[in-house]
């Protein structure tokens, strides 16, 4: 979502994407490159220091991984070599901005696929080495945060919920570097788990899932199915913190696959009748359980006053933010305990170079976190987000106000 500035005459002739372009050159604004390959997305932009976006690029490998059956780290690395050099060159064509006009260039270095994350930062360090520009090395986890303030004027402290195909988080964000984290999974993510049942459910062989990923496959097929008709267990019902897991609830989902192809007497691989009760099921015990860790979360912080009492906000980011079925779920949460919901554009909760550009830019603002182009960077492929303070919040042990989650149609 870009943010558009007013033309200076109505009569320019020049259309507001170059108008813009140029205001920004007039009136040197600082400029980020934004370089993103963290997973299976190769994505670039380049942005101004308003948050304006001047042009961006973002090849996806989806197509490729759903004929795959996932993502293979070497796959995945091949292309982000073979596209990474084309998807920067279109970022920079479309702003109409040369290197030697950028500020600095800021890119993903951790958490991530170790292959991958190696291709974008060998890539960048020729990059800022050749045109003698700082780098800004981003926390991935940081920048899927922090995109909502490119879109509107979010202060600190506000809570924040990760949730995606790699990730499952609860954190407070007290600054551009900040971070208190609350929970995470203890096994793995929520969009994992569903791309994995969604696998063993042959949603690639349906009509309407032939070409989308598998979390998206389940939140389709479930807007026809009954949910009532299955019933999974919740996770971690009896642990008062807010810590996820999804490896249970995979098993009991795949248990229950296996009962109704030997009912419906075929072989897996084969479309089963009950489909849409299956993913809408699983959606909604997905849902149960992500909303109950953040209702917790919202108390803990609450209770010891970490945040505002102000206008308290709740962020949601990342790929399994942009599943409709969930947002319903965690507004029923935040109209309950007085939160504003915020969850930027479905197109900037995937990965993509335009966060990375914002995060590159806040830090530009705060002076933090700029490196010298012949300073020595590493990627890490795992790297916690903040200060973990998940033991207090288990120590805390809050119990949940009965709260009913029923999402009406």
């Amino acid at each position: 979502m870009h943010r558009e500035k007013p033309f200076l005459r109505a009569h320019l002739c020049l259309n507001s994407y170059l108008w813009k372009s140029a205001f920004t050159r007039a009136m040197g604004s600082r400029l980020v490159l934004g370089i993103e390959t963290s997973c299976d997305e190769t994505g670039a932009a380049v942005m101004d220091e308003t948050g304006v976006i001047l042009g961006e690029s973002l090849h996806s490998q989806k197509e490729v991984h759903l004929k795959t059956g996932g993502i293979i780290p070497t796959i995945a690395q091949q292309l982000h070599r073979e596209n990474i050099g084309r998807v920067v060159q279109e970022a920079m064509e479309r702003s109409s901005i040369s290197p030697s006009q950028l500020s600095a260039v800021a890119t993903t270095v951790k958490p991530g696929l170790a292959l991958c994350l190696g291709i974008g930062l060998d890539f960048s360090l020729s990059f800022v080495k050749k045109h003698q520009k700082p780098f800004i090395p981003i926390h991935h986890m940081e920048a899927h945060a922090l995109t909502v303030r490119m879109l509107q004027p979010v202060v600190f402290p506000f809570l924040v919920l990760l949730v995606s195909g790699g990730h499952s988080l609860l954190a407070l964000a007290r600054g551009i570097d900040d971070f208190l984290l609350l929970g995470q999974t203890l096994d793995e993510a929520p969009g994992d788990a569903m791309d994995k049942v969604a696998r063993r459910l042959s949603l690639i062989k349906h009509p309407k899932c032939s070409t989308i990923s598998g979390g998206q496959a389940i939140e389709l097929l479930a807007q026809d199915g009954d949910r009532l008709k299955f019933h999974f267990r919740p996770p971690m019902g009896a642990h008062y913190d807010c810590n996820f897991s999804f490896a249970g609830l995979r098993n009991q989902v795949k248990m229950t696959i296996q009962k109704k192809e030997a009912e419906e007497g075929v072989e897996p691989g084969t479309l089963l009748s009950c489909v849409n009760d299956i993913a809408a099921a699983m959606q909604h015990t997905v849902a149960f359980h992500i909303a109950k860790r953040t209702h917790r979360a919202i108390l803990f912080c609450k209770a010891q006053g970490l945040l505002p009492s102000f206008n308290p906000t709740l962020v949601v980011s990342g790929g399994v933010a942009s599943n409709q079925y969930i947002r319903k779920t965690l507004k029923i949460v935040t109209d309950a305990t007085g939160l504003d919901l915020l969850c930027p554009p479905s197109k900037l909760c995937t990965d993509n170079g335009v966060m990375i550009a914002w995060n590159g830019v806040e830090r530009l603002r705060e002076g933090k976190g700029i490196l010298s182009y012949t300073d020595v960077v590493h990627y890490e492929p795992k790297a916690p987000l903040g200060v973990d303070i998940t033991a207090e919040v288990e120590a805390a042990a809050i119990k949940l106000p009965p709260l009913k989650l029923k999402i009406m149609d």
